[in-house]
Formats: C-alpha cells, sequence, structure tokens
C-alpha cells in the first residue's frame, strides 16, 4: 500500500502501463511468468501435509509454513514488478494489469487446488498519477515543497505558474473551532485575477466547492491550507474532491493541499507588494468506469446453507502492495491450498477483494448484490488484512475494538453480530495465548470484515497494524519501536503502505517469522469455524439485511 524501477525506459513503461490498463491486458510477462507457472499443489506444506486431510488445528497448523508463504509473496512482488503502473513503478492497485495478474495467479493456484472458483466483475473510478506531482515557490523567496511531507496533491490535472491570490472568508488567526467559509461562495472571489492561483482556507464546505468557485473566477490552480484549528493544522487532504452533493469532481486546473503554517505564511507574502509566484504540476490518468475483480473460490464440499467467508483484499494502494495487503492474500491463500482435502461442515468460501484500498468498493459489491436469501447462507466471515508487519501488532477484529487509526470505537453493533462475532474472536486469542503472545482488539473499520459486519454477518480476523502507528501502548504488548517508519507518536503518516511516493512497500517490508505465526494463528480460527456448531447450524441466522450502525468513513475529509 513500493514500487521500485524496472530496468526500462520510464517513458517506455509509462506507455505501456497506460495502453495495457485500457486494452485489458492481463497475461504475466516473462520476466514474472516462470514465478507464476510454479504452482505444484502437492510441493507445498511437505509430503505429509499435501497428502492427508488437515480437518483439525493440530494437523493444518504445522503444514502452514513460511517456504510456502514466501513463495507466493515473491510471486506477487514478481507480478508487480513486471507490471509496472502508469507513473512507471512496480503495481498491483486496482485497476491495472498487476491487479489483474495477481486475481488470474490467486484464480489459477485455487483452481489447482481443487476449488470452484468464479470471477466477480465491478466498475469502479480509477485516477493514477503518472508523475510525481511538484510544488514550489518561484519568488519572492524560491522554495521546493515536498510532496506527503510538505503538501499533498488532490485528484486533479494541470500545470500553473501564476502569481497567488487569497480568497475571501480567511479567518486568522483561527478560531477554537472550524469557522471560515474560504471560498465556499462565489463572492469570495470577487476582485479575483483571472490566470492566478487561489489561495483558500479549509473549512466549512467540500473542496469539490472552493475549487469549482475558484475555476469559475478564472483560477488557473488552487491551493488550499489547513484551518488551523486544533487538529487541523498539518499535512492533510490529497484525496478526491466532492461538490455540494458529494459527487466526485476532478477538477483540470491543479490543487494542491498545505500546512496551515504554510498557508499563514503565503497570506502574509500575498499582503505585501510583490505577490508570491506559485507553481504547480499535477500529471494524471483517469478512468470514470475501470473493471476490477473479485475472486470466488468455494470448498466442494460443506452445507451451502451454513457458509464462512474466509477473505482478504488482493489489491494494493500505491504500488506493489507486499505488506497491504499480498501478506493477508498470501495467508488465506496458503490455508485454502492446505485444507483442500478437507470436508468442512460448513462451506468454505474464500474470497480475493479487489477495491479496498479505495474505500471497501470490492466487499461492498460482493455483499451488495447478494439476495436475501444469498446472505443469509453467510454465517460468519474472517477477514486477514496485513499479517506480516516487522514492527507488529497482534490484532484481533472485534467489533467493538477500537479503530487502529484513531483508537476510538467509532461503530456500535447490535446483540446479533457481536455476540457471535467473539466466537471466532476467541479462537484466535486462545491461539496466540497459547504461543506466549499478547493481544490487542482492533474494529473491522477499515477491513472487509466491515462490509459483512454492516450487513448483519458477524466477524472476526486478524491484523499486524501498518508501518506507520505503533504507539506505547503497543509497545508495551508487543515490544518494538514506537511509530514505524519515521517514528512519530503516533506516526499516522502512512509509512511505506499509504503513501503515493515512497514505493517501499515491497518484499522487504514483510517480516516472515511474523506472517508464518500471524498466519497459523488465523488457520485456527478458519478450521475451527469450518466445523462450528455454536453459530452456523446453531439456529442462529444473519438478518440478511443491513444493520442499524454507523457508516465508514475512510481516507481523507472531503471539507
Amino acid at each position: 500500500m513500493s514500487r521500485r524501477p524496472v530496468k526500462l525506459s520510464r517513458l517506455f513503461m509509462v506507455l505501456m502501463a497506460v495502453v495495457g490498463l485500457f486494452a485489458g491486458v492481463t497475461a504475466v510477462p516473462a520476466s514474472a511468468q516462470s514465478a507464476v507457472d510454479d504452482v505444484s499443489v502437492d510441493g507445498f506444506g511437505g509430503a505429509e501435509c499435501a497428502h492427508r486431510v488437515n480437518d483439525t488445528a493440530r494437523k493444518l497448523l504445522p503444514c502452514i509454513r513460511t517456504e510456502d508463504l514466501w513463495h507466493h509473496m515473491k510471486v506477487l512482488q514478481a507480478i508487480a514488478d513486471a507490471h509496472p503502473g502508469p507513473d512507471g513503478h512496480p503495481s498491483r492497485n486496482s485497476g491495472e494489469p498487476g491487479y489483474k495478474a495477481s486475481a488470474d495467479y490467486v484464480a489459477k493456484v485455487m483452481r489447482q487446488s481443487g476449488y470452484d472458483v468464479t470471477i466477480q466483475t465491478y466498475h469502479f473510478f480509477y485516477f493514477a498519477f503518472t508523475a510525481v506531482p511538484t510544488l514550489r515557490e518561484v519568488s519572492p523567496t524560491p522554495h521546493d515543497f515536498t510532496v506527503a511531507t510538505d503538501w499533498n496533491p488532490g485528484q486533479s490535472t494541470g500545470s500553473t505558474t501564476a502569481a497567488l491570490q487569497p480568497a475571501g472568508g480567511i479567518v486568522i488567526p483561527p478560531t477554537p473551532t472550524p469557522s471560515s467559509s474560504s471560498g465556499c461562495a462565489a463572492t469570495d472571489f470577487t476582485g479575483f485575477v483571472p490566470g492566478r492561483v487561489a489561495l483558500i482556507q479549509r473549512g466549512t464546505c467540500n473542496f469539490g466547492v472552493k475549487v469549482q468557485n475558484a475555476q469559475a473566477a478564472g483560477a488557473s490552480g488552487v491551493v488550499i491550507f489547513n484551518e488551523g484549528n486544533p487538529g487541523r493544522t498539518g499535512v492533510f487532504g490529497g484525496g478526491g474532491l466532492q461538490d455540494a452533493a458529494g459527487n466526485r469532481v476532478v477538477p483540470n486546473i491543479p490543487v494542491a493541499f498545505v500546512p496551515f503554517a504554510t498557508g499563514s505564511d503565503l497570506v502574509t507574502q500575498s499582503s505585501q507588494a510583490v505577490k508570491p509566484v506559485m507553481t504547480i504540476g499535477i500529471k494524471a490518468v483517469v478512468n470514470p468506469n475501470a473493471e476490477d475483480f473479485n475472486v470466488i473460490a468455494d470448498s466442494r464440499g460443506g452445507d451451502p446453507n451454513h457458509t464462512v467467508v474466509v477473505d482478504a483484499h488482493l489489491d494494493a494502494i500505491y504500488g506493489a502492495g507486499m505488506l497491504d495487503n499480498a501478506s493477508g492474500s498470501v495467508t488465506i491463500l496458503d490455508i485454502a491450498q492446505m485444507m483442500r482435502k478437507v470436508k468442512p461442515r460448513n462451506k468454505l468460501r474464500f474470497i480475493w477483494f479487489g477495491g479496498e484500498e479505495l474505500g471497501l468498493l470490492g466487499s461492498n459489491f460482493y455483499v451488495d448484490n447478494l439476495s436475501p436469501t444469498e446472505l443469509a447462507k453467510i454465517g460468519y466471515d474472517l477477514d486477514a488484512d496485513v499479517t506480516a508487519t516487522p514492527n507488529y501488532m497482534v490484532g484481533v477484529l472485534d467489533p467493538a475494538g477500537v479503530d487502529l487509526f484513531s483508537r476510538t470505537v467509532s461503530t456500535t453493533f447490535p446483540p446479533q453480530v457481536y455476540e457471535p462475532s467473539k466466537v471466532g474472536r476467541d479462537h484466535g486469542i486462545h491461539y496466540f495465548d497459547s504461543i506466549g503472545l499478547k493481544n490487542e482488539l482492533f474494529s473491522p473499520v477499515g477491513t472487509d470484515a466491515f462490509a459483512f459486519n454492516m450487513a448483519g454477518v458477524p466477524a472476526s480476523g486478524v491484523l499486524t497494524g501498518q508501518d506507520c502507528c505503533k504507539n506505547e501502548q503497543d509497545v508495551a504488548l508487543f515490544g518494538g519501536s514506537l511509530g514505524n517508519f519515521e517514528g512519530n507518536v503516533p506516526s499516522f503518516d502512512g509509512g511505506c503502505v499509504d503513501n503515493p511516493f515512497r514505493w517501499c512497500d515491497n518484499l522487504s517490508n514483510n517480516d516472515p517469522k511474523v506472517l508464518t505465526f500471524m498466519s497459523k494463528g488465523f488457520a485456527n480460527m478458519v478450521v475451527k469455524m469450518a466445523f462450528d456448531r455454536t453459530v452456523l447450524g446453531s439456529g442462529h441466522k444473519p438478518p440478511g439485511h443491513k444493520v442499524a450502525a454507523a457508516t465508514q468513513v475512510r481516507g481523507q475529509s472531503t471539507s
């Protein structure tokens, strides 16, 4: 959720990636084909594991081996390397050839393992940078701003070099709570000189509204600075823009988001006789109807009226995505291989979702397109979302747990979701206790399990945190160090995973030992729920409709 340049011309790679993206190219190039072809079902787990029925934890867990997990990880890294995205870096992002090749690989392994495999297709809005965005103050004090550290680009395209002019409604010093309506009305641009870059303060309305008003006034670019209230001071933004109705807009003028301190300084400079001149450049490719895929693989045995979904998201964000979430995808792939001879009491449905990083697109599409009858057959969901963090936490999903990033409880689920969710959760806790590992309970918010919980299906799962945000409590429980990527406390900067311009979520961003013990813990949950009688087959039935619970908010604020 990293990208390394492959040894080809950057221009050639960019052109080929863009052509492949829209032409539906899915073949794995020769550089990765040998790894993809090296799938021998009998070669995994060792001779004993390959031929026996691993229907208990005692038999299954010893078959979850580091070398098998790491083989799949190397294949997914090779696929990313062989499929550069539009920016020329290795990629497995949704809507790109690297993701499709990843889905094809998983489907091939599952078919060879004897599962009934289907590919579910859906469409989504695709946006990708084709070059590193740039922001620079040309004069009177030349200064280059570092992307992701000093500023973030909004989802927009275009370039400009022009004098900066503040919009109306800026509130400096800021009030204790948000109050600025800068740029929210056309009158905030009275007297604006067409062609200039508009300087706008965050607050009150959606960012897209501010940009639309600036465009209507003739602005050639927009700089939006944080409002300055508590919690609204640092680097922010960088996501999609929405208009007043919440619809996505992609302006054809560049949009930059900067911290309050930067914006306040630019306001001061703009009051001088010599106005600051800014250069902004954002190059991107946009496809409003990009194709994406969920890979669904059903066990050939088990009661279809009592189905356990075992899922992970296969997509990356901003690159190879080897930690987030090749690791979780490999965890469930290896478990599925080792359980291929099992005749479970409950049907097992392994799903690799796309679009998770863009807002649970794949899992929401899957759940939303189930009929009430089909939904009622799903009795439980188990989700593996990041299972190999070197500076790890041992996280177990619990609907009453705290959100990973906010560390607050943001969603409350009714008893028919929460109480049965504890069954799978406790299987995970029991295993980690048995090997002397402490654990921490995290909410499903931000994972595909959330989509199932919102549909009334009990769920649990595992996660090891991201490479960004380990706090003092986590260090006390698990050791390691504060933060991760930079050591900030808390370091919610995304690390390698959520940052589009670090390109470092590659194979080296994963710990094979952590991947192994987390995969074993998850395998314990899967095999126990495959034969569960307390939730599935006990008279419990999911309601077959969405439950009353708070909706998930993923990514940056829209205003």
